[in-house]
């Protein structure tokens, strides 16, 4: 009998080899890095300025929808403590008050010389989103600072500024009545009346204007005489981070308009986006 021997090769990689697959990998691999990289970095530096662009778009947004509530003649502009402040009294309806000016005959004038007359009537359809509530600020004739008592943030002596004490049907009784302590008196050339809500009252945004940080908004913390910055009390959030504003305001741009200057600035992860704005400012009272 003969014996048959086989021989069988064991099947597999040499050292050898390996060491080359892993080197010719990591050439491949280096050389797709090359390319790859620098598009995959133009790509998240654009997601970036794209996040940027939208943040500063809904800050500004913001800004521009509050302010075009403003009360005519309210907003001011300080910069102080390396950053710029923006505060206005803001509104929430307006109409016109029964005036013996108006050709009424009858009803419920809004009285300029007795203080014991605390009610009034709305002439027309009386707001209703948002309604006027109690507690409500009515102003009549604002001028703004400088013009007492035809300012709003001053109250010290007799204003423009009284709070609604009831509303019944389109009867506003008030708890009290400054108008008639004014001297002169300074009626509505128009018989109008703007309402500020008790719940918002001033509003103020604070934007650096030096190192980056927090576009914030304040409001609810009250009327004052002199601008505060920041103001203290009431409530606040911040819109944007690390945010840099350029503000500037002219008063009378157009004689009764008012044009604010924004220039708003974001920054993040070595990225940037600049947003400029322009905003109407409603300065008729």
């Amino acid at each position: 009998m003969r014996l048959q021997t086989t021989i069988r090769r064991s099947a597999g990689f040499t050292l050898i080899e390996a060491v080359m697959v892993m080197v010719i990998t990591g050439i491949l691999a280096a050389i797709v890095a090359v390319f790859i990289n620098k598009p995959v970095e133009g790509y998240v530096d654009a997601v970036r300025r794209a996040e940027l662009t939208d943040a500063a778009d809904v800050a500004l947004r913001r800004l521009t929808r509050d302010i075009h509530l403003a009360l005519p003649n309210s907003l001011r502009v300080t910069s102080s403590g390396g950053a710029h402040y923006i505060e206005f009294i803001i509104t929430s309806a307006g109409g016109r008050y029964r005036d013996p000016a108006d050709g009424s005959t009858g009803g419920d004038f809004l009285s300029f010389s007795s203080a014991a007359d605390t009610s009034f009537d709305v002439l027309g359809t009386m707001p209703a989103n948002p309604a006027i509530a109690a507690n409500d600020w009515v102003v009549v004739y604002n001028l703004g600072p400088g013009y007492e008592p035809a300012n709003g943030y001053d109250c010290s002596g007799a204003c423009n500024r009284a709070q609604i004490s009831s509303i019944s049907g389109n009867t506003i009784t008030l708890s009290s009545n400054p108008f008639a302590a004014q001297s002169p008196p300074l009626p509505s050339p128009s018989s109008r009346f703007q309402v500020v809500p008790d719940g918002t009252r001033a509003v103020t945004f604070a934007c650096p204007s030096g190192t980056a940080g927090n576009l914030t908004r304040y409001w609810n913390y009250g009327f004052n005489t002199s601008q505060a910055t920041p103001p203290a009390g009431g409530s606040s959030a911040i819109l944007a981070a690390g945010a840099t504003c350029n503000v500037e305001y002219a008063a009378n741009a157009t004689g009764r308009n008012g044009l604010l200057y924004i220039a708003l600035t974001l920054s993040s992860g070595g990225e940037s986006a600049t947003l400029f704005q322009q905003i109407h400012v409603d300065n008729a009272p």
